[in-house]
């Protein structure tokens, strides 16, 4: 008996010493793995060829590291990117005003010009002058808008009626370029929790953008849905076929839709952080030659208060 039990032991204890060699093989064949995936020889993922639950687990958690290193990674080189771009975007937008300004300012010290001369070139610096101020204005609003502690007071609006004044204010913008917008307003005041500046300047800027740049048909709906309050602006844009007009709301677009003489190609921006920022949201399309934007916000029974 004494000798089965020895021999039981010693096999035992032979099968303990078999398995702690194979999983100290494993380990270093791991680290191997590991090693070559660090110094960037393979990217190919650890894996485990003996069966063992812990290190399968081990394995799956460092292969989930080593997953979070690398998208933080690309998050860093995208900012990097986005950084350079802002940098060299907004050197663009101030020096392309500011260069003109010098140079009708150096016109204007000019001995020979006449006094039509003189009024012509001081009009231009001033227009100039607006057009840079408002591109910086655009510049600081947006950042403060996205930064984490931007102020913003929800109530409960009715965003009919609201919609309907902001409509009545740009009847003389749509007038001026020829345009009668087709409007379609429910006859109830749908209500919805947001803040009434914020709403008041997305609406805003929807509708300028819509002016400057629509070549067309304009139509406007204001719709109530199962869950939420739709805005609704089509218009047609043939110049925009084939474009991805999710960049259009891409502070760093350089389409020269987005930048154009006129405009510092930031409100579509600004509207899109407020409505996120509202717990909205502002998406864009395009069907054919028409040009949809749709803002979005829940109704009041179902918005957060």
């Amino acid at each position: 008996m004494l000798l089965i039990l020895t021999i039981l032991s010693m096999t035992a204890a032979a099968l303990l010493l078999v398995r702690l060699l194979m999983l100290r093989r494993e380990l270093g064949r791991m680290t191997q793995q590991l090693r070559s995936y660090n110094e960037g020889r393979t990217g190919k993922k650890i894996d485990v060829a003996l069966f063992d639950s812990k290190l399968e687990a081990l394995a799956g958690q460092i292969n989930r590291q080593s997953q979070l290193i690398v998208e933080a990674e690309a998050r860093k080189q995208r900012v990097q990117y986005e950084s350079r771009k802002a940098a060299a975007n907004i050197s663009h937008d101030i020096r392309t005003p500011l260069t003109s300004i010098i140079g009708y300012i150096q016109l204007l010290e000019g001995e020979r010009i006449t006094p039509e001369e003189k009024f012509e070139y001081i009009t231009t610096v001033k227009n100039r002058t607006k057009r840079l101020q408002a591109l910086l204005n655009d510049y600081f609003e947006l950042s403060v808008i996205e930064s984490l502690d931007y102020p913003l007071k929800a109530e409960k609006l009715g965003l009919t009626d609201l919609i309907s004044g902001i409509l009545v204010e740009f009847y003389d913008a749509f007038n001026e370029r020829g345009i009668t917008p087709d409007i379609v307003l429910p006859e109830e005041n749908v209500s919805v929790y947001a803040d009434e500046a914020a709403v008041r300047r997305v609406v805003e800027n929807l509708l300028n953008n819509t002016v400057k740049y629509t070549s067309g048909q304009v139509e406007i709906r204001f719709e109530q849905q199962r869950e939420t309050a739709d805005l609704t602006i089509i218009n047609e844009a043939k110049e925009l076929a084939g474009s991805d007009v999710s960049l259009l709301f891409d502070r760093f677009y350089t389409a020269d839709r987005a930048r154009s003489a006129q405009t510092s190609g930031l409100g579509l921006s600004i509207a899109k952080s407020l409505m996120h920022n509202m717990g909205g949201t502002l998406t864009a399309e395009l069907q054919g030659d028409s040009f949809i934007i749709i803002c979005r916000w829940k109704l009041a029974a179902k918005a957060a208060l």
